[in-house]
């Protein structure tokens, strides 16, 4: 299975918008982040994890033909304002497109949404086929598992893709989660900046510490905000634990 990081960034982007302290930033173009968003990609099927504000942006430059399930892992804008730049797809596919999430994350999509769905339905508009996922399920030639977890007070749903687990905005991972990510080969972890401590999300230590417990091969870094240098905090890095960057490719 291939996986490209499709965005990076903590939910306001790298650079923040009007460029403010876009002088922290050097001109390594890996520490230039659009929204966290992943796409998957086997033989025969395409998946992509959150459409966030710049969907439109990251499907054009990594040539995304073809989406047939998307998972969304939890209602915060930058996780969902892409949804309506599904709507080309719809007219390519000839068909709603799937989409799973939590309870309050299919809820928030139909209020926010709301021009989408219902019998106001605006022609032409993105058609989407929401769905409550619970429990493990077999998609295509793919093996997916709900894993839930905490951001601050907001309930969060990752996912394990067949041997990828994909964990953003994290801070609190119950034991049960914990068993259901270990075995994996990859593992995509949160990590907003070295510190101070965040109250809603993992700080890159603590993902760090968290990435061995888990005892993961390879974990990339994923959502840093942009006073988190690319090239100097890999080399302050374990060396199973890397920032991934935009565009970046891996086979799992």
């Amino acid at each position: 299975m291939k996986c490209t990081f499709l965005g990076t960034g903590t939910s306001m982007g790298v650079p923040v918008a009007g460029g403010f302290g876009s002088e922290n930033i050097n001109k390594d173009p890996r520490n230039q982040r659009y929204r966290c968003s992943v796409w998957l990609q086997t033989k025969d099927t395409s998946v992509v994890i959150d459409v966030g504000p710049e969907f439109r942006l990251q499907s054009i430059r990594s040539n995304i033909q073809r989406i047939d399930l998307v998972l969304i892992t939890h209602e915060h804008m930058d996780h969902i304002a892409g949804l309506d730049d599904l709507r080309s797809y719809n007219y390519m596919q000839s068909s709603p497109i799937p989409v799973l999430s939590t309870q309050k994350g299919i809820d928030s999509i139909l209020s926010r949404f709301d021009y989408m769905f219902g019998e106001n339905r605006y022609p032409g508009s993105t058609e989407l086929d929401l769905r409550l996922i619970r429990e493990p399920l077999q998609f295509h030639d793919m093996h997916i598992t709900p894993l839930p977890y905490k951001h601050g007070d907001v309930d969060v749903m990752g996912y394990r893709v067949n041997d990828f687990s994909y964990m953003t905005d994290v801070k609190f991972i119950p034991e049960s989660t914990k068993e259901k990510v270990r075995g994996s080969k990859a593992l995509v972890l949160s990590g907003l900046r070295w510190g101070p401590e965040h109250p809603t999300h993992l700080t890159i230590p603590e993902a760090v510490e968290v990435a061995g417990e888990l005892d993961i091969p390879k974990t990339y870094l994923i959502h840093m905000n942009s006073y988190v240098d690319h090239e100097e905090s890999n080399k302050r890095l374990p060396k199973n634990v890397r920032l991934a960057y935009d565009l970046l490719e891996i086979t799992v």
